[in-house]
This record gives C-alpha cells, structure tokens and sequence, in this order.
C-alpha cells in the first residue's frame, strides 16, 4: 500500500475543446460521472442547473472527499469517474500525487487570485473556506482581540478559547501551520494551548453556540457558520473577524475540482468546470453556501479581504493529514 493511501485511510473519519494532458472524448451518448465529496444538500441545485444549461446528464457518487480519494486511488486507470469535485484541497492533492490527474489548461486559472492557485495545476479550486476567529462582543474589548493565532497562548485567553481538535477543518488548519511554521513550532503551540486551558468542542457550529452560551469568548472557527446563525437571528451575539494580514489563524482552504486522467468524458468534465467558475454558480456558492468566490463578483467585496487576509500558502501541501494527526496525538490534543 502507497504511502499516500496510508495516509488517507489515517485520516479518513463551458468550453468544450481538449485540454493540454487530458485525450478529447466523443460527447455522444452516456452521462458524465461525477464523485463528489461535496454534500447532496448542498450542491444538487448546481449540478441540476448544469445539466439544463448543458443537456449533459450527470450521474453523481457523493461520499466522503477522503473516502472517494482512496477510492480512485484504488481504481486508478480503471475508474468510472470523469470528475473529482472534492470538499478540501487534501483530497485533490492526494490523487494528483499519485499522477491520476490531467494537468489542466493554464487559462483556466488566469481570473484565480493567488490564493486559490496550486502549483501542479492538476486541479483548481471552486470555492473557498477561510479560518478566523469568532468571539463574544459583549464580553471582549477591542484591546484584547487577538493579532495572531499564536497570541491565544499567552495567559489573558487563559480557558476562554475554544477549539474543535476533531474536526476535519481544524486538522486541516494544523497541517496548515506545519507547512508555513514546521512541526516544531506547531506542536509547541498546540501544547501551549492545552496548557492555557483551551475548551474542546465536536464542530464548528458547536463552537459558535458556546461563545453564544457564554461558555466561551473566542472560538477557531470556518468563516460561514456564523452566517447560519445570523440568517435566523440578526442579534446572534457572536461577530468575527481575521487576524493580522497574513497570519496563518487566517488560513484559506478550497473545495475543487480535477479531471481524472483514465476519465472517457473529459470534454464534458472540464465544461462543468467552468461552468463552476462562472458567474451564476459562483453567485449561488457565495449567496447560498457563504463560501467565498474565486472570481470577482458584484457585492462580494469579501474576496478582496479574504485575499488581503490570507497567508501565502502552497495548497497542494494540505495532504499530509497522517502527520498532522500523528502531532496532535504527540501533543496530547487527540
């Protein structure tokens, strides 16, 4: 077994032209095959737009990103998939690293901020997800809101920080952090926060109800849960906001999407593609999912932050799950 589905299974818990690396396929007859490790709740709506603007039908295998990664691992050569569209970059690194991806054409990423680029242009981000922290405005001060990440060590934050270890998100922060600031330094801040008294919550959504509850005043969390709260509850008494520009606790993590290179429906693969980088599928994933673009799109300024905000980050080095789980094990956090 390779070392990359090791890993993997340690962590498991509209232009129609042949592309550079990717063999032209008939588009007569049959249905492209998509797996998505994108939830069905969430983007059906897109894939049946897709289908009525393009008269393409797709056949979709939803699961898990990292389930259906070490899936088409597995198959390699012999998948039926003609389309990875997976929740993080981790996943999408993974089967590229194992060469299962057609290299994309650069024009593709020409509108892509840097922060949503990758360097082996074997897959392309669709939307983004960024880290930052949420807290209680009722029981902070604008003089104790945190710079850094690193600053909710020190001992004023002392058992009023929260922190999901579990999640799927955070581990993926934490290989994050190891990639920009190494496992030594990482895994001395995830020791000092355990000695500052950090509160473990099971998910985000949990965290932001504590912070709510009165449980705790800061919380490390994803960008749009909060959102899910405030549509319900304009009061909700939590608010958010990023660290210092550049500051990893502002960490950008995408969903996105490849093209296996065994697929038969490359052509219509890479017009879903952009299909999801256009306007309308962009406007739905930033108003229906509070995902950020990866274009510019009227009355999302937010992108503009978000860029300004995001530390530089290589997104194809988000794969390592095993050993940032191994850290947080070293570390006491799982």
């Amino acid at each position: 077994m390779n070392q990359t589905l090791i890993t993997l299974l340690f962590g498991l818990f509209l232009i129609i032209t042949p592309i550079s690396g990717v063999s032209a396929a008939s588009s007569a007859g049959g249905a492209l095959t998509l797996y998505s490790g994108r939830s069905e709740t969430l983007v059906d709506p897109l894939v049946r737009s897709f289908e009525e603007q393009t008269g393409i039908s797709v056949q979709v295998r939803y699961g898990g990103t990292s389930e259906l990664a070490v899936l088409l691992i597995e198959e390699g050569n012999r998948t039926p998939a003609d389309l990875f569209w997976a929740q993080d970059a981790g996943g999408l690194g993974a089967v590229s690293r194992e060469g299962l991806l057609a290299e994309l054409p650069e024009d593709l990423f020409s509108q892509l901020p840097e922060v949503y680029r990758n360097e082996s242009r074997r897959w392309i981000s669709t939307s983004g997800r960024a880290r930052l922290y949420a807290f209680s405005p009722e029981r902070t001060v604008p003089e104790e809101l945190p710079e850094s990440v690193f600053d909710l060590t020190d001992p004023r934050y002392s058992g009023r920080v929260g922190w999901a270890p579990t999640n799927g998100s955070f581990q993926a922060f934490v290989t994050g952090m190891r990639a920009v600031h190494g496992d030594e330094v990482t895994e001395t801040w995830l020791r000092d926060m355990r000695a500052n008294d950090v509160q473990a919550y099971r998910n985000n959504a949990a965290l932001v109800e504590a912070i709510a509850a009165g449980e705790i005043d800061f919380s490390l969390v994803n960008n749009y849960y909060l959102q899910r709260f405030t549509s319900e509850d304009p009061d909700f008494p939590v608010d958010q906001q990023f660290f210092a520009p550049g500051d990893i606790g502002n960490m950008v993590n995408t969903a996105g999407a490849g093209i296996p290179a065994a697929g038969s429906r490359q052509e219509e693969a890479l017009q879903f593609i952009e299909f999801l980088l256009g306007t309308s599928a962009q406007q739905f994933i930033h108003e229906s999912l509070n995902e950020f673009p990866v274009i510019p799109l009227d009355g999302a300024e937010n992108l503009e932050e978000l860029t300004a905000s995001a530390p530089p980050i290589n997104l194809d080095a988000l794969d390592d799950l095993a050993g940032s789980l191994g850290l947080l094990r070293n570390a006491g956090v799982l």
